[in-house]
């Protein structure tokens, strides 16, 4: 009776998932920290209003995949930084509708420039039919997280 080969960590695949995001991560991370002083969740705010324009927080958790708690966090960062401005809606006095100011706009700017830059990088590494099936594959198992309560 033979016996079944040992589990091989390193051919884990969310493991494998885990590495190469984390050290993605981390190395943009060099960029917006440095240079802006923003942390992760505070980046990625700043980048949902950038893209997409003026929302509430509630828009950005549920866009984003963030709890509510981090985009609390992240929004007053983001306003003391004067990154972007927050006004309260007439229609409903609990939430506020989240703006990039003049300056926030610069900083998504700049953000979104050097994210071109480091995807590009980063892409690299991999052929283009790779690259391809790749970010193809990536999108099929986040869209399979989410629809399945999976931890992303």
């Amino acid at each position: 009776m033979s016996e079944a080969p040992p589990f091989d960590l390193e051919d884990f695949l969310p493991y494998l998932l885990t590495q190469a995001a984390e050290r993605s991560s981390l190395e943009f991370q060099r960029f917006y920290k440095t240079q802006f002083g923003m942390l992760r969740t505070e980046w990625r705010v700043l980048f949902h209003l950038g893209r997409y324009g003026p929302m509430t927080a509630t828009e950005i958790c549920t866009r984003a995949h963030i709890h509510k708690t981090k985009v609390s966090r992240a929004v007053a960062a983001l306003v003391q930084k004067r990154f972007l401005s927050r006004r309260v809606l007439d229609h409903d006095r609990r939430q506020e509708r989240l703006e990039l100011t003049a300056h926030g706009a610069a900083v998504f700017e700049a953000l979104v420039a050097e994210a071109e830059r480091f995807d590009a990088e980063f892409a690299a590494a991999l052929s283009v039919e790779d690259l391809a099936v790749l970010r193809r594959s990536l999108r099929v198992l986040a869209g399979l997280a989410r629809s399945e309560g999976m931890p992303l």
